[in-house]
C-alpha cells in the first residue's frame, strides 16, 4: 500500500514513558502522563491508551460519515462511537497487546444497515487499517 500523506504531526515524549510529559508540535496537547491505577500507577494522568481510543473514535466516526454518504444514508446528528481500548500481557512473548471495542451507536437506522455502515467503516478507517492483524477488534453497532 503506498499512502501519499497530506497532513503530518508529531508530538514528543519526555521523563518515563508512561510516567512523562508528552507535547504535541502545535502546542495543543500538553500533558502529564501517568499509569492508571489497574497498572499500578495512581491514575492521575493521561496515557496513551485513553489517547489512542480517543483519536480512534473520532477517525471512526468521520470514517462512518463519509462511507453512509457515499451509500446514500444519513448519519443521525446524535450517532456516537465509542472506542474502548484495552491493554494487557499478551500471549506471545510475554509482552503486552492491545484490544478495541468499538461501539457504534446509529439511533433511527434499521439494525441491518446500522450494522453494515459500521462494517463498512471499519474497513475503511485508518485506524482500523493500521491495527488490523495486529489487535483484537469488536465492532457493534446499536440503533
Amino acid at each position: 500500500m503506498t499512502v501519499s500523506p497530506v497532513y503530518h504531526v508529531s508530538s514528543t515524549s519526555t521523563g518515563g514513558g508512561r510516567d512523562s510529559e508528552v507535547v504535541s508540535e502545535s502546542g495543543r496537547i500538553d500533558l502529564e502522563l501517568a499509569p492508571p491505577v489497574e497498572m499500578g500507577g495512581k491514575g492521575d494522568g493521561s496515557n496513551p491508551e485513553e489517547l489512542f481510543s480517543a483519536g480512534y473514535a473520532a477517525c471512526f466516526m468521520g470514517a462512518l460519515r463519509l462511507v453512509a454518504k457515499n451509500a446514500g444514508v444519513a448519519v443521525p446528528d446524535d450517532a456516537a462511537v465509542k472506542v474502548t481500548i484495552g491493554i494487557g500481557k499478551d500471549d506471545v512473548d510475554d509482552g503486552f497487546g492491545l484490544t478495541a471495542d468499538i461501539d457504534v451507536y446509529l439511533p433511527g437506522l434499521e439494525t441491518g444497515a446500522a450494522s453494515e455502515l459500521a462494517q463498512a467503516a471499519h474497513g475503511f478507517c485508518p485506524y482500523s487499517k493500521a491495527t488490523r492483524g495486529n489487535i483484537a477488534h469488536k465492532v457493534t453497532s446499536r440503533v
